[in-house]
């Protein structure tokens, strides 16, 4: 019954005859979470109005448990240490409810559980080292509490793991190395605003599969790595191989919410750390990336030539760093992007013309910059004093195209007055009789011409002295 607009509490007294799977979510179903018969197999209560603590006696009422899914509630309290026995478990969701309290360190009884979605809650504390055990887990995702601590080292045993999400918390430590020499199948990995430290790990390189990789709002320093120019993920065009997972990420400026399409999502997102040295050359050849994030660090020496090979790219931010030298023309030929921030830097020169530029009007893209020029900034130099030196009239027209037009235009008149001259006496040259019949016309008007003249002279000699005598 999911999807609809049910509403009211369920009753407690259904019973199934057989092994039941029960879809209720996506209503606005309200009261506590129901305890129905013992042969409910998978239980969605998803993305309704449930509030109220998990029931503490959940693991007697639904022993056979494969898949729990309650998240997207209002449900409250802790989290029931008994679930940890419902160990044909596969599936995992508490996600976006108010749960408070540890996580719980039951995991070494659920070898079939594959995803763990607890995020969005008010959980504290650390990381159990249990979770290690979970031998088949592929998706972690606890972003979004305050967890603290460092990463246990017994999730390098996790071997299966395609999506990691700790993001939102307040992790601490290095970044372990052993994240890319055990996982070799993960595809995303967001350690977004937590307090992690320290150098990225050329480890990370070895992840051929990566195609999400957010270590944004972290005291990470050191350089990047050149060796990204090893994450083919970011090089090849993205497939059709659809899989589960769910990501908040930054993109285009906002916050999104990624769950069906997130496999056709190629983000790289390291900003607001502490990292400096120059953006490597290598980051050009990861030619299908679509979002790349390096603002808010310490990033110095000039923007790369090749940008322009990033072809797929529609965010690129590479505000607030130190960066100098020229905007590389070659980003005018990117043509998906569509957000984009260079500012505060020390770059100089002119702004490239592009059609993505020329419709950003917007100035503070390229704020802080105080020796770049161009729009949408201030007029560059040199086209000041080239259009001072060429003398721009009054309808933006130049002396020098204004001497062009006059030198067209007498030479096309001259023109027309040679043909009009030739084809009327040569036309006479050549024909006798027409020749003839022109000069008795001229002959003609001259005599009458000549007639009317002495007639006028006589009549005004006879008023002339009429007048006299009067």
């Amino acid at each position: 019954m999911a999807y609809n607009n049910l509403t009211g509490k369920i009753p407690n007294k259904f019973q199934f005859n057989m092994e039941a799977n029960v879809d209720l979510s996506t209503n606005s179903f309200e009261g506590p979470l129901p305890l129905w018969s013992s042969n409910v197999t998978t239980l969605y209560l998803r993305n309704n109005l449930f509030s109220g603590p998990i029931p503490l006696n959940i693991c007697g009422a639904y022993p056979d448990l494969t898949d729990l899914d309650i998240s997207r509630n209002s449900l409250h309290g802790t989290i029931p240490l008994c679930i940890g026995d419902i160990n044909q478990l596969t599936t995992l969701a508490l996600d976006n409810n108010q749960l408070i309290g540890q996580l719980p360190d039951f995991w070494g009884k659920l070898p079939y559980l594959y995803w763990i979605d607890m995020s969005e809650n008010h959980l504290s504390g650390q990381i159990p080292g249990s979770l290690g055990s979970l031998s088949s887990l592929m998706f972690l995702r606890l972003s979004g509490n305050n967890l603290s601590g460092e990463l246990p080292s017994s999730l390098r045993n996790c071997t299966r793991m395609i999506s990691i999400d700790l993001s939102n918390n307040r992790l601490s430590g290095l970044i372990p190395a052993w994240l890319g020499e055990t996982m070799r199948s993960l595809l995303i990995l967001s350690l977004r605003k937590n307090r992690f430290s320290g150098p990225i790990p050329l480890k990370i390189c070895s992840l051929s599969g990566l195609h999400i990789l957010d270590l944004s709002g972290n005291n990470l320093s050191g350089s990047i790595p050149s060796c990204f120019c090893y994450l083919e993920a970011f090089k090849v065009e993205l497939t059709d191989a659809a899989y589960e997972g769910k990501l908040n990420l930054v993109a285009k400026g906002r916050i999104d919410y990624y769950d069906t399409i997130l496999y056709l999502v190629n983000s790289i997102d390291l900003s607001s750390n502490s990292l400096s040295g120059e953006i490597p050359v290598e980051i050009t050849s990861l030619l299908k990336v679509v979002t790349l994030n390096l603002s808010r660090n310490h990033l110095t020496g000039n923007i790369p030539t090749d940008i322009g090979k990033l072809g797929r790219v529609e965010t690129l931010d590479l505000s607030i760093n130190q960066l100098s030298g020229p905007i590389p023309p070659s980003i005018a030929s990117l043509d998906f992007l569509t957000h984009f921030n260079f500012s505060y830097n020390k770059l100089t020169g002119k702004i490239p013309t592009s059609t993505q530029f020329q419709t950003k009007v917007d100035p503070t893209i390229f704020q802080g910059n105080a020796a770049l020029c161009g729009p949408p900034l201030k007029e560059c130099d040199g086209d000041r004093t080239k259009t001072s030196d060429s003398g721009t009239d009054d309808e933006g027209e130049t002396d020098d195209e204004d001497k062009l037009e006059k030198v067209w235009f007498f030479a096309v008149v001259g023109l027309g007055y040679s043909v009009g001259f030739w084809v009327f006496f040569g036309t006479l040259v050549i024909k006798k009789r027409w020749r003839i019949a022109y000069f008795k016309f001229i002959e003609t008007c001259l005599l009458e011409f000549d007639e009317w003249s002495w007639s006028f002279q006589h009549k005004m000699l006879g008023y002339l002295t009429c007048r006299r005598n009067t």
